[in-house]
């Protein structure tokens, strides 16, 4: 089982608003995933977020990769 951590979409049409979850690779974007680990919400203004570093760096540690999306937006802006 492989798993990544990736963004799933909630919300309305034409809303950005986005969960932070760890989800196996070859499952839908929307699917079932294994642990809620955060929320992006992107507005005018910038991006509001909030992500648990200590589960974060659990599954990291358990061997799950984080998506493109999720390295830029939460580690490169620190």
């Amino acid at each position: 089982m492989s798993l990544v951590v990736r963004l799933t979409k909630v919300g309305r049409r034409g809303e950005s608003k986005f969960r932070v979850v760890v989800i196996e690779k070859r499952s839908r974007r929307d699917g079932k995933p294994v642990e809620l680990l955060g929320w992006l919400i992107k507005t005018t203004k910038g991006p509001t977020s909030e992500i648990n570093k200590e589960r974060y760096s659990y599954w990291l540690s358990k061997g799950a990769r984080p998506s493109d999306s999720i390295r830029k937006l939460f580690f490169e802006r620190s």
